[in-house]
């Protein structure tokens, strides 16, 4: 049996149509260039910057939801095992804290060819926002210097039922 090998069509960027969402619920954002865009949102408990990256020669997006909060450097040990819990936890995407800037993330990629649609970009976002409000107060926590410790993130990491 031969399988027949159709040329490789590029998707269209889809970064037109996170522009369309956006405009559409008057979110200011930032194209930074025809590959990059950022928007700054508001969540239940802080700031997010989202940014989506289009890597065309991998038909793939790149979605970065960042928190306005830094990890303190004497947190990071903890830090490395804090997101291991919370990763194993995930369906999609994962949480990142970069050496350099050691800013929190939740990061996901995915390809786009044949799925450059507006349900999947707001689904994107949904699903990063509610897993970014889900761990906020461990990476708060981790966040103040002295304060993250095995017992205090293992509160933190617990899911809820309702609000305070």
């Amino acid at each position: 049996m031969s399988m027949q090998l159709e040329s490789f069509e590029s998707t269209t960027n889809p970064l037109d149509s996170v522009e369309e969402i956006l405009s559409a619920n008057n979110w200011v954002f930032n194209r930074m260039n025809n590959d990059e865009l950022m928007v700054q949102v508001t969540g239940k408990t802080c700031e997010y910057r989202l940014f989506f990256i289009w890597q065309s020669d991998m038909n793939a997006m790149q979605f970065c939801c960042q928190y306005n909060l830094a990890v303190a450097p004497a947190s990071m040990e903890i830090a490395a095992r804090a997101l291991m819990k919370m990763n194993e936890n995930l369906w999609m995407g994962h949480f990142d804290i970069p050496h350099d800037t050691k800013i929190p993330s939740f990061r996901y990629t995915c390809m786009m060819r044949g799925l450059n649609g507006p349900d999947l970009i707001e689904d994107l976002v949904d699903i990063s926002m509610a897993q970014c409000e889900r761990y906020y107060g461990a990476f708060h926590l981790l966040s103040v210097p002295g304060t993250a410790n095995d017992e205090n993130l293992t509160l933190a990491l617990m899911d809820t039922a309702g609000e305070s």
